[in-house]
């Protein structure tokens, strides 16, 4: 690695730190995250959760549940802080990470007690960001876009990252990505605001989408504040992603999103002058309304922090077909704390018809024991859940 890449992967520890222990800080140099926080005793407490610095043992684990029909089981554990899961063409798993694992991006290979952990990438930006297409793992990290070509049964001889874009804003606050190829063949990717809460130049709170080679740059939606999870929908191939609102407003406001795209390049989802469809700012929306931008599909209770989701193409789950599995990170701003993966039912039109729970138990007397991070439905129809906080992840099966 260059030592001006190592300088910005010891940068990238040195913000992470920033903002998962803010106390560790002088008052004058405030996080982005707390742009807005009340002065309040109560509010004054409240900052990202930081994790666990080593993951936890099977024995730590949170005691999960699954509906009746379904069997959850453990598939790996002792990855520090997993986020995005992708399937290689031949079964391998490869897995990125964020703030505490070092820049580090793994390849699970083999099965059962046979699987090993495998580092395939080391000391990348924040390399949250992974997709496999054509036997080609593409890497991206809040400055670039990169893909390791040929990855199939190179696990322990990792081909070296090929830069494709190198152009991206790179700031710390919402930069780090989530990125898939659409089915028209186009590689997705988001740049979030830069803030919690501001009117950023027109690089920001977009949607993106490129050829396979990092050519032809075009908008695919407007006015999304972060989102690190997206998917399209298995029959009309319509791009859905979660966004996450922006913090201090109150306790209950506002919610976070589940959007859908329907025309890709001409809707604006509101931010920072609307929220969730249902307010406007109350500092960049005056002179506004809501009734300017696109209504979410549908909404979930405020600092939910919605992450990860993947719509149900697998086959194996029966009255999930082209439902969307939602993993809920869960607040840290908010007195009360949950998380879960919730499942979207959507009717024959698109239409979210209920929200209903599907895996619960990370958080126990009021203290996460886990927070769900990302969802991958595997090429056997199963479904895998990364936990960031416990460093596992899980695969749920259908028993009938």
């Amino acid at each position: 690695m260059h030592s001006q890449d190592r300088a910005s992967a010891a940068l990238a520890t040195l913000l992470a730190a920033a903002i998962a222990a803010p106390a560790a800080f002088a008052q004058d140099e405030e996080p982005s995250w707390a742009k807005g926080r009340p002065k309040t005793d109560v509010a004054m407490q409240m900052a990202p959760i930081a994790h666990p610095p080593i993951p936890l043992s099977a024995e730590e684990l949170p005691d999960l549940r699954v509906p009746e029909g379904f069997r959850l089981e453990v598939f790996q554990t002792g990855i520090l802080e997993p986020r995005h899961m992708v399937e290689g063409a031949d079964g391998t798993i490869y897995v990125s990470t964020l703030f505490n694992a070092g820049g580090k991006i793994y390849a699970l290979t083999g099965e059962g007690p046979d699987r090993e952990v495998k580092v395939i990438a080391d000391e990348l930006l924040l390399p949250s960001g992974i997709t496999y297409k054509d036997g080609d793992l593409y890497v991206a990290t809040p400055a670039e876009i990169m893909v390791m070509r040929g990855i199939d049964g190179r696990a322990d001889d990792p081909p070296a990252p090929e830069v494709i874009v190198s152009d991206l804003p790179g700031d710390i606050p919402h930069g780090w990505k989530f990125i898939a190829f659409g089915p028209d063949g186009r590689l997705h990717y988001p740049v979030g605001a830069p803030c919690n809460i501001c009117d950023s130049s027109d690089e920001y709170t977009k949607i993106f989408s490129i050829t396979a080679d990092g050519q032809d740059r075009q908008v695919v939606a407007h006015g999304m504040r972060n989102t690190v999870g997206f998917d399209f929908h298995p029959v009309t191939g319509e791009l859905w992603f979660t966004d996450n609102q922006r913090d201090w407003i109150s306790e209950d406001m506002p919610p976070d999103e589940l959007n859908r795209v329907s025309r890709p390049g001409e809707q604006h989802f509101g931010y920072p002058y609307c929220h969730a469809g249902v307010m406007t700012d109350p500092e960049f929306g005056w002179g506004r309304s809501c009734a300017e931008f696109q209504a979410p599909a549908a909404i979930f209770p405020a600092h939910s922090a919605p992450l990860g989701m993947a719509f149900y193409d697998g086959g194996a789950f029966p009255g999930y077909e082209n439902a969307i599995f939602i993993a809920r990170h869960g607040p840290w701003n908010r007195t009360r704390k949950f998380a879960d993966v919730q499942v979207a039912i959507l009717d024959a039109n698109g239409n979210v018809v209920s929200m209903e729970p599907f895996l619960t138990g990370f958080v126990a007397n009021n203290e996460y024991r886990g927070r769900p991070a990302s969802i991958m439905v595997m090429s056997d129809g199963s479904l895998l859940v990364s936990d960031d906080f416990a460093g596992a992840i899980y695969r749920i099966v259908h028993e009938g």
